[in-house]
């Protein structure tokens, strides 16, 4: 499938008469030279774009993966290291000199001779390796349990009674209510992360790596609610009621509150670095890969139905989807946060009913696999067979899927959480700890049993390759629900719809904090995140995958530095309102304020 967009004009300027009429019989040889002429110069766009692609990996994504990809544990990854690893684990020398020679193929090399696990295979291939970025995000999450007292836990059942609207009062100041922030914060995180990342995981990593999602979840509740609750503790409402608040301003103007100013500077620069990151994640993660991963299931869903296999039309086809689904992101992104969360309220829970509705029903199929799936998945997370280097690539794979999930650590949710309408920030702290669980200990756990229970990731497509991403999920419901990929299809659609839809918001904001907060300022990041949604259908997934990596695990760098610094304020909030809560103070308050509205 061509993946440019130049390419796509061109087939569509060429297919559309194709179409309208019947080509002349009396002149074959000519339609054949012009095809062949066509494809001469698609081909000359294409590998003038390479080229680009080839600039952006070198100097973009290389440079920013050295640094958040750098290896805390330094190991012998030599030739000589890696063979002496395969042979040690049981491959002949032929076998382990083919995967020193498969170069970045390694893995696929060592997983074709189907004597190893995926983990033993990293272990094989890296050693013993850990990025830093992951350490960042484990130490970040398990810190935050700790220093409030496992809040993910104690305060659990209380966020659901605010959810609920147990305490609403109508006359708190924000644009939305907490369970429309709620909805809008999981419309970004409960997406194709859930279907798409979950396959991702498991593919990279064995079944082990939903057991380390799901730790990834439990601990992320607290890093989630630490940064949710600083996003209400320094949000900025202006006179019209419109709402800014979310990493950029806490980093700033928290920092700026310590020791006398002394973090001030450091403040402003982890501020701007954490805007840069996030817009780029809106553009990539939350957008681009969004767009790619629907298209690839939609519209390989109605072309396989057709049966239609030809390259120009399902180009053409991943173009017109992209164009639609463009347009309609753009009509409820213009109404800004207030449109998005009522879209949000009404999506996001129909869609989890629908998708975790199949997952439960696959299950349930198989109840009597379900103990032995969970029992792989538990026992693969600490193959001990696969030495510590497995274990570890099997830890990493799960984390950093689950970050790219639920977000906890990264701060976009912060930013929608502080649109809440709301004077007790903790509250809607404590309300944002049930995003990672929904998100990664339900749905994402629920995903990992059906991708084990199926074998899905042990399946092989039509390339020879073994299923990846969406595929992969479609595959484990298809094999028990045949024809499910015609549900499944429209909940990927909508999955990513909302996500979109959050992740415009988020980079909007992070957009108008160095670029002004205009009406003009936000109609032209609108407009570049439309055209973006478009280029996601039809560019390399590849570049799209690493870009939305990079620049979303990228936020967790400036943003949980910035949560350890003023984890003390969290802390004494907590104290303040925890006590008032147990008291019974807060129901008192909330009765006579329903009375009153």
């Amino acid at each position: 499938m061509k993946r440019h967009v130049f390419v796509m004009t061109l087939v569509l300027a060429t297919a559309m008469p194709a179409q309208g009429q019947e080509p002349e019989s009396s002149a074959p040889e000519e339609t054949d030279q012009e095809t062949d002429q066509e494809t001469g110069f698609i081909a000359g766009i294409n590998a003038s774009l390479e080229g680009v692609d080839g600039w952006v990996g070198e100097w973009i994504i290389s440079p920013m993966a050295a640094v958040l990809f750098w290896d805390v544990v330094f190991w012998d990854t030599s030739d000589a290291a890696i063979e002496g690893r395969a042979v040690s684990a049981g491959l002949s020398e032929a076998e382990a000199q083919a995967i020193v020679s498969a170069g970045d193929e390694g893995a696929t090399a060592c997983a074709a001779t189907e004597k190893l696990s995926a983990g033993e295979c990293q272990d094989v291939l890296s050693g013993l390796q850990l990025p830093i970025i992951v350490l960042w995000l484990v130490l970040g999450a398990v810190f935050f349990t700790f220093r409030y007292g496992f809040i993910n836990i104690r305060a659990f059942f209380h966020a659901i009674q605010v959810t609920r609207g147990k305490f609403d009062n109508p006359d708190d100041p924000g644009e939305v209510s907490h369970f429309q922030a709620l909805s809008s914060a999981l419309s970004a995180t409960v997406g194709l992360g859930n279907i798409a990342g979950v396959a991702v995981a498991v593919a990279a990593g064995g079944p082990g790596a939903v057991f380390w999602m799901v730790c990834a979840g439990f601990f992320g509740m607290s890093s989630k609610f630490t940064e949710c609750t600083l996003g209400q503790l320094y949000r900025q409402v202006d006179p019209s009621g419109r709402v800014s608040g979310g990493p950029m301003q806490y980093l700033k103007r928290g920092l700026a509150e310590l020791r006398g100013g002394v973090f001030k500077p450091l403040g402003k620069g982890l501020a701007v670095l954490f805007a840069i990151m996030c817009i780029g994640g809106s553009f990539g993660g939350g957008n681009m890969f969004q767009a790619n991963q629907s298209a690839k299931l939609v519209v390989g869903q109605l072309l396989g139905a057709f049966e239609v296999e030809s390259p120009a039309i399902a180009d053409f086809s991943m173009l017109v989807y992209g164009v639609i689904l463009a347009a309609l992101v753009g009509v409820v992104i213009i109404g800004g946060i207030q449109r998005i969360g009522a879209v949000a309220g009404y999506v996001v829970p129909v869609m989890c009913v629908v998708y975790v509705g199949a997952g439960m029903l696959v299950l349930a199929v198989n109840i009597d696999q379900v103990p032995s799936a969970f029992g792989r998945i538990i026992g693969e997370a600490f193959t001990p067979q696969a030495g510590l280097g497995g274990l570890l690539g099997v830890l990493v794979q799960g984390f950093r899927r689950a970050a790219f999930s639920n977000e906890a650590g990264v701060g976009s949710a912060s930013i929608a959480h502080s649109a809440a309408a709301t004077d007790e920030p903790v509250r809607e702290g404590i309300v944002a700890l049930l995003e990672p669980f929904i998100d990664t200990i339900v749905i994402c756990t629920m995903t990992g049993l059906v991708l084990v229970i199926t074998d899905a990731y042990l399946q092989v497509g039509a390339d020879g390759e073994l299923l990846g991403d969406v595929e992969m999920t479609r595959y484990a419901f298809d094999s028990v629900i045949p024809g499910f990929s015609w549900v499944l299809a429209p909940a990927v659609f909508f999955f990513a719809f909302s996500t979109m839809l959050s992740w415009s918001y988020y980079g909007e904001r992070c957009w108008t904090y160095p670029f002004g907060t205009s009406q003009r300022s936000s109609t032209v990041y609108r407009v570049i995140f439309v055209v973006f949604a478009v280029f996601g259908t039809i560019l390399n997934i590849d570049n799209v995958i690493a870009i939305s990596d990079l620049m979303i695990l990228g936020m967790a760098l400036p943003n949980i530095l910035g949560l350890f610094f003023l984890s003390n304020k969290v802390g004494a909030a907590l104290t303040d309102y925890w006590n008032r809560y147990k008291s019974g103070e807060m129901a008192k308050d909330a009765a006579s304020g329903a009375e009153a509205g």
